[in-house]
């Protein structure tokens, strides 16, 4: 299957460093809003990845839960290969695109759990279905067939009052320590303004395309 012949042409906007802010964090604030303001689809999706002990690495989408000064926040299973693959590693790399604005967003950081109080909030936040979808799941395990699994999500669903937040799961945040935003550009000659955390402050530069 040769897929030569599909092209794009990326024409829509630019990106020059002086238009930047001075922290990443605004900055992925600034294009998350207006990637929610063009209405794309599911604008909080990222492609989460990590590495295992043996140096094979791992990619999965997830979604983006808060925006701090800190860093970037999702939640997970902490039995799952992503979280195992984090407490051997805790180095890894998201990266955002959005299509409709023809704009990537890249971030590497380390990533850390947050609190068990923040955990069990934002569980008991989610709706019915998802809190019981969680608690169901032996994420990345093996099981035996998706009729066991439909069966314990069932059988939570009709006592609600037995769903707690397990301990094994909750939240990570991701402390950047590198953040790329990259602009699509006519003929691949794209805008790469990328920030370099050095201490306590974030040193700017351009990146060839």
């Amino acid at each position: 299957m040769k897929l030569h012949h599909i092209r794009a042409e990326y024409t829509q906007s630019s990106l020059n460093i002086g238009d930047v802010e001075k922290n990443p964090i605004d900055q992925f604030r600034k294009w998350y809003k207006q990637a929610e303001e063009a209405q794309l689809d599911e604008t909080n999706a990222f492609t989460l990845s990590t590495v295992s002990q043996t140096g094979l690495p791992s990619s999965r989408v997830v979604l983006l839960k808060e925006v701090s000064d800190e860093g970037f926040v999702f939640f997970t299973n902490y039995n799952s290969q992503k979280s195992k693959e984090i407490e051997s590693n805790p180095q890894v790399s998201m990266n955002f695109f959005w299509m409709g604005l023809q704009r990537q967003v890249r971030i590497q950081g380390h990533a850390e759990k947050i609190s068990r109080e923040a955990s069990v909030l934002y569980f008991d936040s989610r709706p019915l279905e998802s809190r019981a979808g969680s608690a169901a799941s032996p994420q990345s395990a093996e099981i035996e067939s998706r009729e066991v699994l439909d069966t314990r999500f069932n059988q939570l669903l009709s006592h609600p009052e037995e769903i707690k937040c397990p301990e094994h799961w909750g939240g990570y945040l991701i402390r950047p320590i590198h953040v790329e935003f990259w602009q699509g550009r006519l003929g691949r000659l794209h805008d790469r303004i990328a920030f370099e955390k050095i201490d306590l402050s974030w040193r700017i530069f351009r990146k060839a395309p």
